[in-house]
C-alpha cells in the first residue's frame, strides 16, 4: 500500500510553499500519497476553537504515516491556542527536531563554510507553555525536565552523530544556574556518552556557545549540536544566518514511530500570494519526509537538484542575491529533478 503524508498548508505563504513542494515531489514521481488539511492562524481565526488544529485535520494526522506542515502563524495573544507544530510534537511525541546546518555552494557565509547539525528537545522545557500570574506584579513561567525525554533526545543526538560520521555531540545547558532542570538534561546526555565512548562529549554553557558560533563558528563543523527545546531554539536560528538566509533550513520531528518535517522559517504573511520566497527549506523538507517514507531515490534527486540550481545561480530568490520568483525556482529545480529521474 502507498504510505500516506498529511499536508498541513499553513498561514502566510504556507500554501504556495506546500504547492512548490508537491510539485516537486511529483516531479520524483513519489508514490506516497499526500492529503492536504488546513492547520494555523488563519483557520483559527475564522472557526474559533481550543486548537488551531481542526478535528478533521487530526483525523487525517492518525491515518498517516507522517506529517508535512508549511509555515504557520501562532497568535501571540493570552489565552489563544498553543502552536500548530507545539500541539503535534507534544501529540505524538515527538521529541527530536533536527535542523542540518550546511552550507550551500555559491551562497552568503558570513563567518566561512559550516555543516553541522542542531537536534533540540521537542516536547517540553519552557515550550509546555504553563504560565501563571501570581498577582499584577508577578508572573512565571515553567520549565518541564523530565528524565525520560532527555534521555531519548540525547540517545538520538549520539545516533545522528554515527550516521552522518559526525565525532562530536556538544550539550547546551546552564546547569551552574538551572541545577535541577539543566542537571537533569545532562545527566541523560553524560549517560549516552558512556554508552556511545566512540563519540565524543562537550559540554557548553548557552552563553559561551551563542559567543564561540560567531568567534569560531567551524569549531562545530562535523557535530551535533544538543539541547533542551527554549535553548535550542534560539541557537539554532543563530546557526541558521551562518548559512545566509533561513530560506534554505530544511527540519524534521523525529518520535519512535512518527514524523513531522518542516522548513524551520515562519510564514512571512506580509509575502503571502508574491511569488517571491525561497522555496528550498520547503522543498527539501518534503524530500526529507521521502526519505522518511523509503522513497531514498526520489529524495536524493530532490536534494541533487536543488544543490544544482543554488551553484548554478540562475535562478535564485532575493534572500540570495537573485531576483528569481520562488516559481521560477521551482521549476528550475522541477527540471533537474526530472533529468536525475531519467
Amino acid at each position: 500500500m502507498a504510505k500516506k503524508a498529511a499536508v498541513i498548508n499553513g498561514d502566510g505563504v504556507g500554501p504556495e510553499l506546500v504547492d512548490a513542494m508537491l510539485k516537486v515531489a511529483e516531479a520524483a514521481n513519489t508514490g506516497v500519497e499526500f492529503i492536504r488539511c488546513d492547520a494555523g492562524a488563519t483557520w483559527w481565526e475564522k472557526h474559533g476553537g481550543n486548537s488551531l488544529i481542526p478535528d478533521g485535520t487530526w483525523d487525517v494526522l492518525n491515518e498517516a504515516d507522517a506529517c508535512y506542515k508549511g509555515p504557520t502563524t501562532t497568535p501571540g495573544v493570552v489565552g489563544a491556542p498553543r502552536s500548530v507544530a507545539v500541539s503535534i510534537r507534544q501529540k505524538y511525541n515527538l521529541y527530536a527536531n533536527v535542523r542540518p546546518i550546511k552550507t550551500f555552494p555559491n551562497t552568503p557565509r558570513p563567518l566561512g563554510d559550516v555543516d553541522f547539525v542542531c537536534v533540540r528537545e521537542g516536547t517540553e522545557g519552557l515550550y509546555i507553555g504553563e504560565e501563571v500570574r501570581l498577582t499584577d506584579d508577578v508572573a512565571i513561567a515553567i520549565r518541564k525536565i523530565t528524565r525520560t525525554s532527555s534521555s531519548k533526545v540525547a540517545k538520538y543526538a549520539f545516533q545522528e552523530a554515527k550516521r552522518r560520521n559526525f565525532d562530536t555531540v556538544v550539550a547546551i545547558h546552564k546547569s551552574n544556574i538551572l541545577r535541577r532542570t539543566c542537571g537533569l538534561f545532562l545527566e541523560e546526555v553524560e549517560k549516552a556518552g558512556k554508552e556511545n565512548e566512540d563519540i565524543e562529549l562537550w559540554e557548553y554553557h548557552i552563553d559561551n556557545i551563542a559567543q564561540q558560533l560567531i568567534k569560531n563558528p567551524q569549531l562545530f563543523n562535523n557535530k551535533v549540536l544538543l539541547s533542551t527545546n527554549l535553548f535550542m531554539d534560539v541557537i539554532s536560528e543563530e546557526c541558521s544566518a551562518l548559512v545566509g538566509s533561513i530560506g534554505l533550513i530544511y527540519s524534521a520531528n523525529i518520535g519512535d514511530d512518527y514524523a513531522m518535517f518542516e522548513p524551520a522559517h515562519g510564514s512571512v504573511p506580509k509575502y503571502a500570494g508574491q511569488d517571491k520566497v525561497n522555496p528550498v527549506a520547503t522543498v527539501l523538507a518534503g524530500a526529507w519526509m521521502l526519505d522518511y517514507l523509503g522513497e531514498k531515490e526520489q529524495s536524493k534527486a530532490i536534494f541533487s537538484a536543488t544543490e544544482k540550481v543554488i551553484t548554478e545561480g540562475k535562478y535564485l530568490t532575493y534572500d540570495l542575491g537573485g531576483n528569481a520568483k520562488m516559481s521560477e525556482m521551482t521549476d528550475a529545480i522541477v527540471r533537474y529533478v526530472e533529468a536525475e529521474m531519467k
